[in-house]
């Protein structure tokens, strides 16, 4: 611990003059959350391959995606509250260390309950993007904080694809167990450069008490309008987003396609478009105007996407082409806004916040698996389709029976304007040869301070 709480002299915390948060600070958050994320995805593709090396069934191979799901979701609930605790530097690092160094036992072991026990423990030190996620919060300033978590959150969407690209092809060419030694030097590579470059943010809740933390979440969320509504948005959002792609396997896999599933693989590479595409949103639109607008803006977009892919993804590959497009760009924007924006309701409870958020999220996740798999295996493509049209379709609903500026639970009692107000306006600038009985009122009266003010420094 005393090495890690070690940092060298430009990663220290000066309260004179705090950290600026950089691009190329933003990029290597980023990076850090592709290579940590991506541990809940390498196991994925090669499920069958790890039922045949540990010689069990592939419902029993299965375990291996399920449990981590399950330590992601119990370092989600148990371990992000600790970082409104504790100084986040030393906490992401010793997360970070954890998991790699337990991950050496994937890499080596031959038993299969020995191997799905440490994928639990992986997953419960995989949070780390989820502590990152309010340090943006915290380090970006407020007219950038939308662009930049986009950038971060791109980076959560690329470790989903680099993990089951990556998983699929090394297996095939060569031994499953390479795309383990190669994520486990990933993720010392990164607490390396996070080690080097992280800068340091002091805690902001020094001597909490943690059960009532764990309190004050439930809490939250029944005394905060802002966000039960951004949490059920996330719920189903979530529930449509996993329902897609738990269900897009089977319709690929079935007539009138029939791919393999190195095809099926390929449909990862969407994501792309996905991270290509978010940080220009964000900083187009999201900084520029309110929260919910954008958030709303991404339903719709996402909606559209998968009314087309119900109706035509039977018979042409077109459509689960435009839906996957189409619902993971929009599922971006909306999660970007929606995060944005309840980050604003307690600075000081911001991993607090993004638990709750994120819990709601994954609550999402399990109802939209079950529902799609049920409903596809019952009627098809149109069913499952039809069920995210009507999650997406409550979720706009959700989104327009509150306005952006109303302070109770429903009502548009703040105005309709999208425009945002905590954007800092540019002050005219006058220059020496400015007519100033030509300027407005209130700003020919600063212009003659400052001239006055330059009088008498002479």
């Amino acid at each position: 611990m005393r090495i890690l709480n070690w940092m060298p002299r430009r990663c220290r915390y000066d309260p004179d003059n705090p950290p600026n948060f950089t691009l190329s600070m933003n990029i290597l958050l980023a990076f850090s959350g592709t290579f940590t994320v991506a541990n809940l995805y390498y196991a994925q593709p090669i499920l069958n391959v790890l039922a045949e090396e540990f010689d069990v069934s592939y419902e029993r191979a299965s375990d291996v995606a399920t449990l981590s799901q399950a330590g992601y979701a119990v370092g989600l609930l148990f371990l992000c509250p600790l970082a409104d605790m504790v100084p986040r530097r030393p906490f992401i690092l010793f997360l970070i260390w954890a998991t790699a160094t337990t991950w050496i036992g994937l890499c080596l072991t031959t038993n299969f309950e020995v191997f799905i026990s440490l994928s639990f423990l992986c997953g419960v030190g995989t949070v780390t993007p989820q502590v990152m996620l309010p340090l943006v919060g915290d380090l970006a300033p407020a007219h950038r904080r939308a662009s930049s978590l986009s950038v971060v959150v791109s980076g959560l969407a690329l470790g989903l694809l680099i993990a089951r690209v990556l998983s699929g092809i090394v297996a095939n060419f060569t031994s499953w167990r390479n795309i383990y030694w190669l994520a486990f030097g990933a993720q010392y590579l990164t607490l390396i450069l996070l080690f080097f470059f992280l800068p340091d943010y002091p805690a902001k809740n020094k001597g909490l008490n943690y059960f009532r933390v764990l309190w004050g979440m439930a809490v939250m969320v029944v005394t905060e309008p802002l966000l039960a509504q951004a949490c059920i948005i996330g719920f189903l959002l979530s529930a449509a987003f996993t329902s897609f792609w738990t269900t897009l396997t089977f319709l690929l896999a079935s007539p009138p396609y029939e791919y393999s599933s190195l095809e099926i693989g390929c449909f990862a590479f969407i994501g792309i478009v996905v991270v290509a595409l978010a940080p220009v949103w964000s900083r187009l639109i999201t900084d520029r105007f309110v929260f919910l607008f954008s958030v709303v803006l991404g339903l719709a977009f996402e909606f559209v996407g998968i009314v087309i892919s119900t109706f035509i993804g039977s018979f042409t590959v077109a459509g689960p082409i435009i839906h996957a497009i189409m619902m993971d760009s929009g599922a971006n924007f909306t999660h970007t806004a929606n995060r944005s924006n309840i980050y604003n309701l307690d600075p000081k409870a911001r991993n607090r916040i993004n638990t709750v958020y994120m819990v709601f999220a994954f609550g999402g996740q399990i109802m939209g698996t079950a529902v799609g798999n049920r409903l596809y295996a019952q009627g098809g493509w149109v069913w499952s389709g039809s069920s995210n049209i009507a999650f997406i379709g409550v979720a706009i609903i959700v989104g327009i029976i509150r306005g952006p500026r109303e302070t109770g639970w429903i009502g548009w009692s703040q105005g309709w304007s999208i425009r945002r107000d905590d954007i800092p306006k540019r002050e005219p600038v006058v220059s020496a040869d400015t007519d100033v009985e030509a300027l407005p009122s209130s700003d020919r009266l600063k212009e003659e301070a400052h001239a006055n003010e330059a009088m008498l420094s002479k």
